[in-house]
């Protein structure tokens, strides 16, 4: 139950900044459904295909679609409440980032991957459903701009099996590194710590 709470919640996070910039590209009811699912459930449909988890878990498990819809429909009645959209996105996002990072992890673990593989594994299920929603509104996906995305995913990652070591109860270093992945990001946006351009002006 604990980890169907985070994913759920991550499943929330990402709807509503599916939603957001769905609204922000000024798409109709039916593109703004459409954006806030396939960020939501984009990142651990790739990640089930990767393992071999079919039917993936989004079609198993119908809680994802009953969310994923009040969700919608809640954030398009108080969007007017989210005064700034793009401080929304980037707050959700983030949200979303660290809940399925370490999802994915878990559900690595369970495939009895190696721990590398396991980040892989929560940084694809992190990421890919704001590639598929960026690429769909046109835009270079987050992943691949300046800005840091993927890697704070794989710090929070090795900061879980690192925790692991300790005496720290598993379902503490789960919490412990979905905070840390959020606090990098929102510290490494805040202070434009960002990975080097390899292209030169």
């Amino acid at each position: 139950m604990f980890y169907l709470a985070i994913d759920i919640l991550g499943t929330i996070a990402f709807a509503i900044s599916g939603v957001l910039i769905a609204m922000e590209k000024k798409l109709d009811l039916f593109g703004v459904f459409i954006m806030g699912f396939v960020t939501a459930v984009g990142g651990g449909t790739v990640r089930d295909l990767l393992i071999g988890s079919v039917p993936v878990t989004w079609i198993k498990e119908p809680v994802y679609m009953v969310t994923i819809a009040v969700t919608v429909i809640v954030a398009i009645l108080f969007v007017n409440k989210l005064k700034y959209i793009r401080k929304s996105l980037f707050l959700f996002d983030t949200i979303g980032i660290g809940f399925y990072t370490l999802i994915g992890i878990e559900k690595g673990i369970s495939a009895e991957l190696t721990p590398i593989m396991c980040i892989a594994l929560g940084t694809i299920t992190a990421s890919f459903g704001g590639v598929i929603r960026d690429i769909l509104c046109n835009e270079i996906p987050v992943i691949f701009r300046k800005e840091i995305y993927a890697t704070v995913c794989i710090l929070g990652g090795t900061v879980y099996f690192l925790l692991l070591l300790t005496p720290l109860k598993a379902d503490y270093a789960f919490v412990v590194s979905i905070i840390s992945i959020i606090s990098l990001r929102i510290l490494a946006v805040k202070y434009e710590i960002s990975l080097p351009n390899i292209y030169r002006s």
